[in-house]
């Protein structure tokens, strides 16, 4: 979700894989650290609104990013140990994640931040919150297979380089930065005119499934 996706949240637009690892202080309270890669992309080309085919803006990000959650199931939940063998759970935490928009030009690929296409330096690191819902299943033993859908509300507006208002042409010094900021064939970049949605954050979100091993102490036999 952001200045070239302003409608659907639920817009798939790349692959991920992660690793985690996680405690869980009881049945019911677990706190893990893991590590996540994702592309997510979307071109202005590909709207069904017709100013935004107009704007033609476009980028594909790769994001790296690790985070800190703490999961709250529903239900107790210890594989093999307690009667539940599913649980629905919510998350939520913080991350830190490493970016980098790219956009195609003539044939080319280009790093959106070495251009400042809107006149302006960000860094290509953010914070994130992530929150989500998912639901474990105990397959088999101590195997657990769970499903997630989780977003990350990101603490920059330039995960699609795009946030704010075209720039002075004039002041780029540059005809691939000035091609880079106004990809529209009828040059609609008019200095101060609005080029993205001018909202403080960009979302992005993980889905998928993941399985894990639960490692049973004798603490959990103890609980039951």
């Amino acid at each position: 979700m952001g200045d070239l996706n302003q409608k659907n949240p639920l817009k798939v637009s790349g692959v991920a894989a992660g690793v985690f690892a996680r405690y869980n202080f009881n049945g019911y309270i677990s706190l893990g650290a893991g590590a996540n890669y994702g592309i997510i992309s979307a071109a202005d080309s590909l709207s069904s609104n017709q100013q935004n085919r107009i704007r033609n803006l476009s980028f594909t990000t790769r994001l790296l990013e690790t985070s800190l959650t703490a999961e709250f199931n529903f239900m107790e939940y210890i594989p093999s140990v307690s009667k539940n063998v599913y649980t629905p759970y919510v998350l939520f935490g913080v991350a830190y994640t490493n970016y980098n928009p790219q956009a195609t030009y003539l044939g080319q690929t280009y790093n959106l931040p070495d251009y400042r296409t809107e006149g302006v330096a960000y860094k290509n690191t953010t914070v994130a919150v992530p929150f989500g819902v998912g639901i474990k299943y105990n397959i088999a033993g101590r195997l657990t297979l769970a499903a997630n859908l989780s977003y990350r509300t990101a603490y920059t507006d330039y995960l699609d380089d795009v946030s704010g208002v075209y720039p002075d042409k004039a002041t780029l010094n540059d005809p691939i930065r000035a091609a880079l900021s106004d990809r529209s064939a009828t040059n609609i970049g008019t200095a101060g005119t609005q080029r993205g949605d001018l909202r403080p954050h960009d979302t992005y979100f993980f889905t998928g499934l993941s399985i894990s091993y639960t490692f049973i102490t004798q603490k959990c036999y103890y609980e039951r």
